[in-house]
């Protein structure tokens, strides 16, 4: 095999701090890993951190506040995403540069920040090194594994070392599904073309990211997680779940949100505002005739139920609509991506008030305007998916190289 920048990343082992050959035991995070060797991997370095709320260790103990209290790290900054550090922003916002009261630490603003503005910000935090431990859900729209990118790109340019501290993937590491993003329509939601559903832990993507897409690899080094297996859900283990954003509440959140955030292109709610984002969808005018339809389909894994909600922000905000809650029966089998399709397929037939959102969102959210064309012209959800099959065979076939665990 010819020695390549993408096979020299994929098979060089000295990046990658592991335990001495424990035993299987409880699932243990990068984080865990790295406190257990007293932080070795950060000695003598000035540290940056990006990380929000579900930065946290299994005693719920927020780690910047862990590592500002003892002896082993010398932290001097911290880097908020897309909802802010504290997790006080909601979708679209973030918390501005600030002091932490906790702390007393500066934390510097990366939302929609990238590139040498971005490292600048790094250079003025006076940081070595940039560590990021923030928990993913899975799906390509979900924008911290582009704040991922955007901050070892950053780290990149501004000459600084780059650790991802591993979390699970919540909705497991099985496969990778969906159509994969053409780079005409990349934006925050989506830099790379990579697939709806990726299938990879935080760790794996910077991998992937570094040996990929990067024009400027950085000092890559990722703290990996004992105990995960890629076929298991988030609650084989016994650790909390911190929402990772205001609108992602629970494990099960997470499990359909890669195909019923589709719905943020439409004139649909997708449930923003009630106790059951992205699991409830519906608009004024809809009846049971939507759930009936899509129950007639019999896809894997899921029932939907006739519901009625009203929102008490974003779309229809203090109306009563109706529409449908999506109820997964076996996780295993479950395919969001396709049942996503499903529903914007079905929807478009019952109600004659479905339109997209002018600004064609849903083109990003999905990677390309094919879908969105597709459904247009009358496409099955059968025929919507196997217009993907080829692109997405071929960013399986790369991702399989950046794979960390069984």
């Amino acid at each position: 095999m010819p020695l390549t920048r993408r096979t020299l990343l994929a098979a060089t082992p000295a990046a990658t701090l592991t335990p001495a050959q424990p035993k299987k035991t409880a699932l243990r995070t990068g984080f865990e890993i790295l406190a257990a060797h007293d932080y070795a991997q950060l000695s003598g370095q000035r540290i940056g951190i990006v990380t929000n709320p579900t930065g946290i260790t299994r005693d719920t103990a927020h780690i910047v506040d862990v590592m500002h209290a003892g002896p082993h790290v010398n932290l001097v900054a911290v880097f908020g995403p897309e909802h802010g550090f504290r997790g006080t922003a909601q979708a679209g916002g973030s918390e501005g540069r600030y002091t932490d009261p906790a702390t007393r630490l500066p934390v510097y603003d990366t939302y929609l920040k990238s590139g040498r503005p971005l490292a600048d910000i790094f250079t003025t935090a006076g940081v070595d090194t940039v560590v990021f431990d923030i928990q993913d859900v899975g799906a390509r729209f979900y924008t911290y594994i582009w704040t991922l990118y955007d901050c070892m790109e950053a780290a990149g340019l501004a000459g600084k070392r780059f650790v991802v501290l591993d979390r699970p993937n919540p909705v497991t590491g099985r496969a990778a599904q969906g159509p994969v993003l053409h780079r005409e329509f990349a934006t925050f939601v989506g830099r790379q073309p990579i697939a709806q559903t990726h299938g990879m832990t935080v760790a794996e993507l910077a991998r992937l990211f570094n040996g990929e897409f990067l024009t400027k690899p950085v000092p890559l080094e990722t703290v990996l997680m004992t105990g995960w297996k890629r076929s298991e859900f988030y609650d084989a283990w016994s650790l909390p779940w911190v929402p990772p954003s205001p609108n992602m509440p629970t494990p099960d959140t997470a499990l359909v949100y890669s195909g019923t955030c589709l719905f943020e292109g439409t004139n649909l709610s997708e449930g923003r505002g009630t106790t059951r984002p992205f699991e409830l969808l519906g608009a004024e005018g809809i009846d049971g005739r939507w759930a009936a339809l899509a129950n007639q389909l019999g896809l894997p894994g899921v029932h939907f139920r006739e519901a009625y909600f009203a929102p008490t922000f974003s779309k229809f905000q203090g109306k009563t609509v109706g529409g449908v809650q999506i109820h997964v029966h076996d996780r295993a089998a479950y395919d969001p991506v396709r049942t996503g399709i499903a529903l914007l397929v079905t929807a478009k037939k019952v109600w004659s008030g479905f339109s997209w959102r002018s600004d064609h969102w849903i083109d990003r959210l999905t990677g390309s305007a094919r879908v969105r064309t597709a459904i247009d012209a009358g496409a099955s959800t059968d025929e919507v998916v196997a217009g993907w099959q080829a692109e997405l065979k071929a960013f399986r076939r790369v991702r399989t190289e950046y794979l960390l665990y069984k």
